[in-house]
């Protein structure tokens, strides 16, 4: 019964994490559609509104170890230093691979990256996959590839870009699981120790990087009371978006993170069209029915491969129990056998 409880009580926490993932995500990417887009406030500073993200995230983390909602554990300083390095270039690389390619290569590079995070997690942690699992892969890169991609330009600086970005963007996202596995440290905790160094560096430099994207500082932009609205709200968002990608990926995998993640794809194509009045065509809605196929199939393929590998850890702890229960019952034998005097031949009561 306890077993069967904690089985319940796991799957409804896990649900729970992509839920808080996805709407947040969803929620930050329309917030940020109204804030960033020339029709809505136009702040075009995406690498410093990262930094003001990391800044109230790690503000959070701060009264949440003050107040002992949670606790700090040990993880060495260059760790941290190495993962806020990664994770800070997976930022900058995707800003500079959106402004560089077209945004049909910008798709391409991040469907991508599933592929690569499985090359990676083979290479750096021997993990395998079956061949239910690498179907699923392919057919939600194929689904989200057709409602995404459109115009396909590449050039030599935006191709660099994306690599870095991809390459950066995985192994952060790798890095995050190794580190939560390595020091038993839960996600928050992890986070509440990676966001300050993040904030610090992305708020020193992120407004170079961004006068550089958009040739503006933003010393120069003029805030307007609609435009810290949004901007607070997508940091109250970005809280729960930052906490719940280190919640999932902790639970599940990288791959998985990056599988299901496309599920953010397919809302925000939905919501786009639901309040934007964006264009979604015949070639969307079946992209979006293939991707969502993809993940189901995926989600399949992971249970199945879950059973197999409780099944071959249970088979080793049965036969276990069952030689003790042997020992234990060979030995009430024993004591009940009445033993023989092999020299008097008597037996002794």
């Amino acid at each position: 019964m306890e077993t069967e409880n904690q089985k319940k009580s796991s799957s409804v926490s896990d649900v729970g994490a992509w839920a808080m993932n996805v709407v947040s995500s969803v929620g930050i990417i329309m917030a940020n559609k109204q804030l960033m887009s020339s029709s809505g406030y136009a702040f075009t500073f995406a690498t410093t509104l990262t930094g003001f993200h990391f800044a109230v995230t790690a503000l959070v983390g701060l009264v949440s170890n003050a107040t002992g909602l949670s606790t700090s554990k040990h993880v060495p300083l260059w760790e941290l230093l190495w993962f806020s390095i990664v994770a800070n270039m997976s930022i900058t690389g995707m800003n500079f691979s959106l402004m560089l390619n077209s945004v049909g290569f910008y798709q391409i590079s991040k469907l991508s990256m599933i592929p690569v995070v499985c090359v990676m997690e083979w290479i750096l942690h021997n993990k395998h996959y079956s061949r239910e699992v690498k179907l699923s892969v392919i057919v939600v890169v194929i689904g989200v590839g057709i409602c995404t991609v459109t115009d396909v330009k590449v050039n030599a600086k935006g191709f660099i870009c994306a690599c870095v970005a991809v390459l950066s963007t995985s192994l952060q996202q790798i890095t995050i699981g190794s580190l939560q596995k390595k020091y038993s440290i839960g996600s928050f905790e992890l986070l509440s120790k990676t966001a300050p160094i993040q904030a610090i560096s992305l708020l020193l430099f992120g407004p170079f990087v961004d006068y550089f994207l958009s040739g503006n500082f933003i010393t120069s932009y003029k805030m307007t009371s609609g435009a810290i609205l949004f901007v607070l709200l997508s940091c109250s968002l970005a809280v729960f978006c930052n906490i719940s990608q280190y919640l999932c990926i902790g639970r599940f995998s990288a791959t998985s993170f990056q599988v299901l993640g496309h599920m953010k794809t397919v809302c925000v194509l939905t919501l786009g069209w639901l309040l934007f009045d964006s264009a979604l065509t015949f070639k969307n809605i079946m992209g979006m029915i293939l991707a969502v196929v993809g993940m189901v199939i995926y989600s399949w393929a992971v249970e199945i491969e879950k059973q197999k590998q409780a099944n071959a850890k249970a088979l080793p702890s049965m036969k276990n129990s069952l030689t003790e229960e042997e020992i234990k019952l060979l030995k009430e034998g024993v004591e009940n056998i009445p033993v023989k005097d092999v020299e008097l031949g008597e037996s002794r009561v």
